[in-house]
């Protein structure tokens, strides 16, 4: 009789259930903050990628003019919806482009730099490692 009755039920029990939405969210709970940062890094890319197009802006100017310049004199522009500011610092025979942006919403601003060497640097790093 007993027989009878376990091969009449199916389906899972309540504990079974409630041990995998268990499971679920702490793998949900180790993966989220995971992929909020590496969102955030990709974002990044876009500031490196448009400072390198700055320097080589700057270093074809300075090989026509014999000094570098600010962006509007340049013409360049970013090309569509950006997530950073973007300025030049022009001198004779060197120059400082930086870039500024809120990608997670924090309060506090990612700052990128590139100067007339190529060296590129983070100086204020808005994304939490």
């Amino acid at each position: 009789m007993l027989l009878k009755l376990r091969k009449k039920t199916k389906g899972f029990t309540l504990i079974e259930l409630m041990i995998v939405v268990v499971i679920i969210g702490i793998l949900a709970a180790l993966a989220i903050p995971n992929f909020l940062r590496y969102q955030a890094k990709s974002k990044q890319s876009e500031a490196k990628t448009n400072l390198g197009a700055i320097y080589v802006s700057e270093i074809a100017y300075y090989g026509e003019k014999d000094t570098f310049g600010a962006l509007a004199a340049l013409d360049w522009a970013p090309e569509g919806r950006t997530r950073y500011t973007y300025a030049a610092t022009p001198a004779t025979n060197s120059f400082t482009a930086g870039a500024d942006g809120q990608i997670d919403n924090d309060g506090t601003m990612d700052h990128w730099t590139i100067d007339d060497q190529k060296i590129l640097s983070n100086t204020v790093n808005d994304v939490i490692t």
